[in-house]
């Protein structure tokens, strides 16, 4: 049997997760993208066990993160027979996809105060 270190989440790591969260960034998306930021490559399993989430929930949030275009992925033959194995990694660097997500909220924020004062312009 082999032995592999399993990487677990910090208490700083779950912290900067739930700020993620609390910003609108879905949990499962929320986890990845630290695991990664974290981590300069991952296959799904680990990314699994690192943030302690379903093979289901990793593959929905790696789906995100692809349509975003934060993620891409390689694949390597398996050790044994089977299917190929995934290697994920973030395309940018964690600090210019936080960059994105501000420029998101900023826009979200600044649709939301146009439609304030257009509410405001029928009152008046």
């Amino acid at each position: 049997m082999r032995t592999k270190n399993v990487m677990y989440f910090t208490q700083d790591e779950e912290n900067l997760a739930n700020l993620l969260i609390r910003t609108g960034v879905k949990r499962n998306v929320a986890r990845v993208l630290i695991y990664l930021a974290h981590n300069p490559e991952a296959t799904s399993r680990e990314i699994e066990r690192g943030t302690d989430l379903r093979q289901p929930e990793v593959s929905l949030a790696m789906a995100a993160l692809t349509e975003q275009k934060w993620v891409e992925n390689r694949e390597i033959k398996a050790e044994n027979k089977g299917r190929p194995v995934k290697i994920y990694r973030l395309s940018y660097p964690f600090g210019e996809i936080v960059d994105a997500i501000e420029r998101e909220k900023r826009e979200e924020a600044n649709t939301q105060l146009s439609l304030i004062q257009q509410i405001r312009n029928y009152i008046q």
